[in-house]
């Protein structure tokens, strides 16, 4: 054989050698292709399976979850409807046993009150015995401030004079049952909501706004057919003690004021009753309380006018009542009168309280601060004292 042909059947063989490594390498190469084609498909299965399976897991959670709302709600619904009940039948049993007392009790409690009003009346008018050396009386209006305005027309706001307590307290309206509580006067000025607010239920409603803080305890009015004071332990959130105010055909005491037939206050010689009888119904009362028992411990009929008297409180055992018009003017003290009798009426200065609104709801001194926490058209004010020795006015 020709050297020619020996290579050119070498390169032909060299081409065929080549081309059966390139259909392997092709061969193989389809192989992998199908293989990963089956992973990707049967990944693509598994997923859909998966987001198949995690949908109805899903769909399954919601149902279960409103199930268990509609139980909740179910659940409070039940809850409500049983408080409510619970309430009713303590209603219930406290009519039942106003209207069917047992006899003893009636008997005992006839005779408290007989005893309390006997005695009162023998020590009606007497001159009072001071239990402090307190001889101070108003010389002016240092300062006003308005704070806000908060709630209704008519209310009060006030705070305990005894203790450090910096809680502020307001009582809302003229007939209700819940006292907002505020931590300190910044919560109760910068905010106009309640809810910076806690907040007491009482057992019973209050009416008017003489209401008073005293000691730890809220002493307020209830109208149960007569008028209550009741004692309220703010530490307890219970009532300590209740009495029946021992005076017949009580009327409104002031003459602006309709909603308020007593108003209960404090000063340097601790808690007194500010009240009016169809007995002697041109002038204002006034009673001494022991804040321990609420046994009122004597009673005057003062000079006092309650024609145009908008609020009144007591300093230094003196009453002082701020009278004004029907129509917005300024407050003025027009009426004092001293239940030791170391001070006229006459001698006291006259006294202007720079009011910009309506009337006066309510007046509270505060002998620790030695300032009145007033309440004028829903707006919140703040009277600070000037303060002389009597002998010295």
């Amino acid at each position: 054989m020709a050297p020619q042909n020996a290579l050119f059947l070498l390169v032909l063989l060299a081409d065929a050698i080549h081309g059966q490594q390139q259909q392997q390498l092709m061969e193989y190469m389809e192989r992998r292709l199908a293989v990963l084609e089956e992973r990707i498909s049967q990944w693509h299965d598994q997923s859909s399976r998966y987001s198949s399976e995690l949908r109805d897991f899903k769909n399954k959670v919601v149902s279960m979850l409103e199930s268990v709302e509609k139980e909740r709600e179910t659940i409070r619904a039940e809850v409500e409807n049983t408080a409510v009940r619970v309430d009713r039948l303590e209603r219930e049993v406290d009519y039942l046993e106003t209207q069917n007392p047992a006899p003893p009790c009636v008997e005992v409690d006839e005779k408290l009150v007989e005893n309390q009003v006997s005695t009162t009346k023998k020590r009606k008018n007497e001159k009072y015995d001071k239990l402090t050396d307190c001889s101070d009386t108003i010389s002016q209006v240092k300062a006003m401030k308005i704070l806000k305005r908060f709630g209704s027309t008519a209310g009060l706001w006030t705070k305990d004079p005894l203790g450090n307590s910096e809680k502020i307290y307001v009582f809302d309206g003229t007939s209700n049952d819940t006292v907002y509580v505020f931590p300190r006067m910044r919560e109760f000025t910068l905010f106009s909501a309640t809810r910076k607010a806690a907040r007491i239920k009482l057992p019973y409603p209050w009416v008017g706004t003489g209401h008073l803080v005293y000691g730890g305890h809220l002493y307020y009015i209830r109208r149960h057919g007569t008028f209550q004071v009741i004692k309220f332990s703010l530490a307890n959130k219970t009532i300590v003690d209740s009495s029946v105010f021992p005076a017949e055909e009580q009327i409104p005491v002031f003459g602006l004021s309709f909603y308020n037939y007593i108003d209960l206050v404090a000063d340097e010689e601790g808690l007194w009753a500010i009240y009016a009888t169809q007995e002697n119904e041109k002038n204002i009362a006034l009673a001494k309380l022991d804040p321990a028992s609420l046994d009122i411990e004597q009673m005057w009929d003062t000079p006092c006018p309650r024609e145009n008297a908008e609020s009144a409180f007591v300093i230094c055992g003196a009453l002082y009542v701020v009278y004004n018009t029907r129509l917005p003017s300024r407050s003025r003290i027009q009426c004092v009168f001293d239940v030791s009798g170391s001070m006229a009426s006459e001698d006291a200065a006259l006294v202007y309280f720079p009011k910009r609104y309506g009337s006066h709801s309510s007046m509270k001194y505060n002998p620790k601060e030695r300032q009145i926490y007033a309440w004028d058209d829903g707006y919140q004010l703040i009277y600070r004292m000037e303060m002389k020795k009597k002998t010295e006015v």
